[in-house]
């Protein structure tokens, strides 16, 4: 899973639309909606303020295709 498709899960567990989830990060939704489909990488610090607005971890978004290998 990439980063843009766990913001997507995110946001939509949270029952929000993309003008929601930039309305509580100052993320424009056309930007939100690039990020989702993979068109910009999303960088640390917007990593950190859609990760607050979501109340998750960063690290849950920037990482999200992470596997262990134990």
């Amino acid at each position: 899973m990439s980063p843009g498709e766990m913001i997507r899960e995110l946001r939509e567990l949270k029952e929000w639309s993309q003008l929601d989830l930039a309305r509580e990060t100052g993320i424009s939704q056309t930007n939100i909606s690039a990020i989702e489909n993979g068109r910009v990488e999303i960088g640390k610090q917007r990593a950190i303020v859609i990760a607050e607005a979501l109340n998750v971890h960063p690290a849950s978004i920037m990482f999200a295709d992470y596997e262990s290998a134990a």
